[in-house]
C-alpha cells in the first residue's frame, strides 16, 4: 500500500517497540518518517531521528521543530512513548505517580502541543495516542498504568472533540499485554520467566502476545488518509481481552 505517499510522520517513543513497528510501517507505506526518543541511536534511515524528552517542554518543542523542519511539513502524530508500572495504590510513592504521569499523560500533552500548528496546515491530520487495554479492563497491580492510559483515552476524546473542525482527527489505540521489550525486562525480573509469560499469554482469549506489528498496523489504519471518517475512536488490539469471555478450555 502506498496510502501514506507523500505524508509526513513523526513517532515518538520510535527508537523500539510498538513505535519503531510503527515508524517502520508507515515509511514502508509512502510516508516521511522522523522518530523522536531519549535514545534514537538506533535509528536507521529512511527513518529520521531525533532526541527528546517528553517530561522537558523545552526539548519537545526543539525536536519537534527540527523533525518538521527536516520533514517539510507534518500530516502524522504518533503519541507513543510511554513507560510501565507495577503495584496496587498502595504500592508507589508519590514521587513514582507523578513520575509515570509526567510521562505518560503530560508527555503526549507536550508533543502535541508542539505539533498543532503544523498539523493544522495539513489536508490529512492525524494524531494516534497509545493507549491501553489498562484503560477498559480492570488488571491486577496495574494501578498507576492503568490511571495514566484511563487518562490517555479520556484525552484521546476530548481532543478529538476540540480539533475535529480544524480537520485534525484524534484516536487512540489500546493494546493488550504486547511482545515488546518492555514486556521482557517485566518477564526477566519475575520468579519463574516463563511461568509469567504463560499467565499473560493465557489472559489473552487468542492464547498469545499481540506483536507490535499487530499494533502498528491498527495505528497505521487510525492514520491513514483512507480512515477520514474515524475520529474520536479508541481500537482494542487486545487478542479478544476487552470483549470476549471464552468457555475454559474443556469445556
Amino acid at each position: 500500500m502506498t496510502d501514506f505517499e507523500g505524508l509526513k510522520a513523526l513517532v515518538t517513543g520510535g527508537a523500539s517497540g510498538i513505535g519503531r513497528a510503527t515508524a517502520e510501517l508507515l515509511a514502508a507505506r509512502g510516508a516521511r518518517v522522523a522518530v523522536l526518543d531519549l535514545d534514537p541511536s538506533s535509528v536507521e534511515k529512511p527513518l529520521l531521528a531525533h532526541r527528546a524528552d517528553v517530561t522537558d517542554d523545552a526539548s519537545v518543542r526543539t525536536a519537534v521543530a527540527a523533525a518538521v523542519a527536516e520533514l517539510g511539513g507534518l500530516d502524522v502524530l504518533v503519541n507513543n512513548a510511554g513507560v510501565g508500572a507495577l503495584g496496587t495504590v498502595a504500592d508507589n510513592d508519590d514521587e513514582e505517580w507523578h513520575r509515570v504521569l509526567d510521562v505518560n499523560v503530560v508527555g503526549m500533552v507536550r508533543v502535541a502541543r508542539a505539533a498543532l500548528p503544523h498539523l493544522r496546515e495539513s489536508a490529512h491530520a492525524a494524531i494516534v495516542n497509545t493507549s491501553s487495554i489498562a484503560a477498559t479492563a480492570g488488571l491486577p497491580q496495574r494501578a498507576l498504568y492503568s490511571a495514566t492510559k484511563g487518562a490517555v483515552y479520556s484525552l484521546t476524546l476530548a481532543m478529538a472533540a476540540d480539533h475535529v473542525r480544524e480537520g485534525i482527527r484524534v484516536n487512540c489505540v489500546n493494546p493488550g499485554t504486547a511482545d515488546t521489550p518492555w514486556v521482557g525486562r517485566l518477564l526477566a525480573k519475575a520468579p519463574d520467566p516463563a511461568a509469567e509469560r504463560a499467565a499473560l499469554e493465557a489472559r489473552q482469549p487468542t492464547g498469545r502476545l499481540v506483536s507490535a506489528d499487530e499494533v502498528a498496523g491498527a495505528i497505521a489504519y487510525l492514520a491513514s488518509p483512507l480512515s477520514g471518517a474515524t475520529t474520536g475512536t479508541s481500537l482494542a488490539v487486545d487478542g479478544g481481552m476487552q470483549g470476549l469471555r471464552p468457555r475454559p478450555v474443556g469445556r
